[in-house]
């Protein structure tokens, strides 16, 4: 039987927009009751959108004989079960990054609560500690329990853009729209969902602030660049066509003009500006982190930066923004330049 994703942003209110469905058209009940109940807790439409699809790999691995029915892998699923669903992932070509397939296993773990409230049977044995305190001393100290079986995701280390890569970068935009969507990300740290989520009754030009919402509905207030301030009026003044939509960044021309800029619109524009800019590394994540590397060499606290970039725990933040080297040794020599100054350097005559 086959399954597939559906968007429909016009069922009920109180429906996820997301919909699993078989080949037939019918909803597949299981995984929409789970959907709709993510949908009333709130979570993000990207959310429920990697919900579904998630769901979808699922459904595609172990059908049910009816869209009303759940899967047998789902009723008798334990740890030897969810080994064969690893598997599965793993001997898929090309195999899935070990953060998909986590994100996977705890979709079904989540998924498998809902429908029988309680864990997987025989997960305790994948049970591990870890402390909650953070390396550089922020937060309470803890030890933290992590339950069921998970793959080991390698860290990896997203540089910043250089200077002449962001002005390079810079260059290639030729609307006010595009300036002020990429001056926000550089500016004031925005995810890209976070930009095509803004609204033009959030944009405070005499206050100089914005209004953002981040995830889990999260807002925060943030200063507004006076350049890119002065970009966005532009922007609004000259550029956005007349429209009842009330997103901020629109499309500007073709079937799409007047309604709001999907994230399929914006990697678009990514992908065109990385070619003609010859910037091959720019992309709304690296141009974040170009943002919190960039404060933290300025200076910001952690806690400042953690606020400005709307992450609820400070460890996030100090796993996102990673110095480069020479920042390290400048900080080195720094500390050790003041350490020295308060050292008394012994007499050689007295020695």
């Amino acid at each position: 039987m086959k399954f597939s994703v559906v968007y429909q942003p016009s069922v009920r209110a109180s429906a996820s927009p997301y919909r699993l469905v078989d080949e037939q058209g019918r909803e597949v009940a299981w995984a929409n009751d789970f959907l709709d109940t993510k949908h009333l807790l709130q979570r993000s439409p990207r959310s429920l959108r990697a919900y579904a699809f998630g769901l979808l790999h699922f459904a595609r691995w172990a059908p049910s004989a009816a869209p009303q029915q759940l899967p047998r892998q789902l009723v008798a699923l334990n740890e030897s079960i969810l080994r064969d669903y690893l598997r599965f992932q793993l001997e898929q070509q090309p195999s899935p990054a070990a953060q998909t397939i986590n994100h996977r296993l705890d979709l079904l773990r989540g998924l498998y609560r809902f429908h029988f409230a309680t864990e997987i049977p025989g997960e305790e044995r994948f049970q591990r500690y870890y402390s909650t305190r953070s390396p550089l001393g922020y937060g309470r100290s803890g030890r933290a329990v992590a339950r069921g079986l998970r793959l080991r995701e390698p860290k990896t280390l997203m540089l910043p853009l250089t200077s002449a890569e962001v002005a390079q970068f810079w260059e290639s935009f030729h609307t006010f729209r595009d300036l002020a969507l990429v001056g926000l990300m550089l500016h004031d740290g925005l995810r890209s969902g976070e930009a095509l989520a803004l609204q033009v009754a959030d944009v405070r030009l005499t206050e100089a602030q914005i209004l953002v919402r981040g995830k889990g509905n999260k807002q925060r207030l943030l200063p507004l660049p006076q350049d890119i301030g002065g970009v966005l009026q532009k922007y609004l003044w000259l550029e956005r066509p007349p429209t009842k939509s009330p997103a901020l960044f629109i499309c500007l021309k073709g079937h799409s003009r007047g309604t709001a800029l999907s994230h399929a619109g914006l990697r678009s524009l990514f992908r065109y500006h990385r070619r003609t800019s010859e910037v091959r590394q720019a992309n709304p994540h690296r141009f974040r982190h170009t943002f919190g590397a960039d404060m933290v060499r300025d200076g910001v606290s952690l806690p400042a930066l953690q606020h400005l970039m709307g992450h609820s725990q400070i460890r996030t933040t100090m796993l996102y923004v990673q110095l480069a080297p020479e920042d390290v040794w400048r900080e080195y020599r720094n500390a050790i330049e003041k350490r020295s100054g308060k050292l008394r350097h012994p007499d050689p005559d007295h020695v």
